[in-house]
């Protein structure tokens, strides 16, 4: 079985170029025990990532295998053509359907979202594309993992200066790939990316019903 991941730059691996900046998708292998091949790359939308890397993608998707999908951020730009309600969805769900006819499984995420603040509360940016991607996935009864409810409560619960590290922030003259700076609330350091990987994949172990073989305990602990 193998994961296969389509989206954008908050998936994808960066160039050497951009480390420590990185997707989630870099870092989550060791969490599922399987393969992954990560094709999500950086400004995508669903209708470019059709155009670009879809075919490549589920050219190589076989029976028993998971396609995870994450796309918003980009497509929010375009609501003319990528309206949530509208040529977004309308695009998951040709993917999902593709996906389902050579017998593998689709997994919808809405977005991670933005480390926005507005004093300790994160302020939402994406709009309706989140609810929409929720309920295209009930109407499909496709799995869902929530990021954008994931990490709106992974920033707010580290704080406004605490969650800062997991976003790519760097102070003048402290990395040499960006000698003047950078403040970035999109895009993951590693330490965000890795954390964001750790969810998915317990989230992906939980979809595929792995982990539930071993003995129940803890029940002599109850009274």
């Amino acid at each position: 079985m193998t994961y296969h991941l389509a989206g954008d730059s908050t998936v994808a691996a960066c160039p050497p170029e951009e480390h420590p900046m990185s997707g989630w998708g870099s870092h989550l292998a060791p969490h599922v025990d399987a393969p992954v091949r990560n094709l999500a790359f950086g400004g995508a939308t669903t209708e470019s990532f059709l155009a670009a890397s879809w075919d490549e993608l589920i050219g190589e998707v076989e029976a028993g295998d998971t396609v995870v999908i994450q796309f918003g951020h980009n497509d929010q730009k375009d609501p003319a053509l990528l309206d949530a309600r509208g040529g977004y969805t309308d695009r998951l769900a040709r993917m999902v359907g593709e996906v389902r006819e050579r017998g593998a499984t689709a997994v919808l995420c809405t977005s991670c979202e933005r480390r926005w603040f507005d004093g300790d509360r994160v302020t939402p940016t994406h709009g309706d594309y989140p609810n929409a991607v929720r309920d295209l996935a009930e109407e499909l009864a496709a799995p869902l993992i929530d990021l954008t409810a994931f990490t709106t409560w992974l920033y707010e619960d580290e704080g406004p200066e605490g969650s800062a590290l997991l976003l790519s922030h760097f102070a003048p003259g402290t990395h040499p790939h960006w000698p003047e700076g950078l403040t970035d609330d999109t895009h993951f350091h590693e330490r965000g990316a890795r954390r964001i990987a750790a969810y998915v994949g317990r989230q992906l172990r939980g979809i595929a019903r792995l982990d539930g073989d071993a003995p129940a305990r803890g029940s002599e602990l109850v009274h």
